[in-house]
């Protein structure tokens, strides 16, 4: 029934749902092709600064709340948005709650600590049509791993593990100029 309340559209017939590709390696069909070329300068992203969380806020705005969590690095700061579940699952371990049953967060340390390794450090280093990009990466011995995240997820986790969290050069200077 196309016309009653609950329908769900689907998805354009050009665009590949999650299943459709053979290849696990390839990125998802919905990526820009300038993103993913091969070409793409990543030295313009600058040098690496560590930052700290200066707290978990939330705004109303026309009956709307937004949430984001605010980075700093002395008197850059930057501010990036995130859900409510998000939000709490940043603010809890900052505020040394901890509740009854374990959060998705939770579950991913538990997973971490029981296969012997870490989480070294947490890199926010990309910025593409207002959404930032960040990368979780794994220490187990002298072997590492880089995980694609998405910023409040990867910060999430940082709490956790008590993990330095950098963020690009250029991605500070942007937010500053804001």
């Amino acid at each position: 029934m196309k016309d009653s309340p609950g329908y769900i559209h689907p998805m354009p017939d050009e665009v590949e749902g999650p299943g459709d590709s053979e290849n696990l390696e390839d990125p998802p069909p919905f990526f820009p092709k300038e993103f993913l070329s091969a070409d793409r300068d990543t030295s313009a992203i600058g040098d690496l600064v560590e930052v700290s969380i200066e707290g978990v806020y939330a705004v109303e705005n026309g009956g709307n709340i937004s949430r984001f969590v605010l980075l700093t690095e002395g008197d850059r700061r930057l501010p990036i948005l995130i859900g409510p579940f998000e939000a709490q699952a940043i603010s809890l371990p900052l505020d040394g709650t901890r509740p009854d049953r374990p959060m998705t967060h939770d579950l991913v340390k538990s997973i971490v600590d029981r296969l012997g390794a870490d989480v070294d450090r947490i890199v926010i280093d990309d910025l593409w049509n207002t959404i930032y990009y960040a990368k979780v990466y794994l220490r187990k011995g002298e072997d590492e791993m880089e995980i694609d995240a998405r910023p409040s997820d990867a910060i999430a986790i940082a709490v956790r593990f008590d993990a330095p969290i950098f963020v690009a050069e250029t991605i500070l200077d942007t937010a500053a100029e804001e």
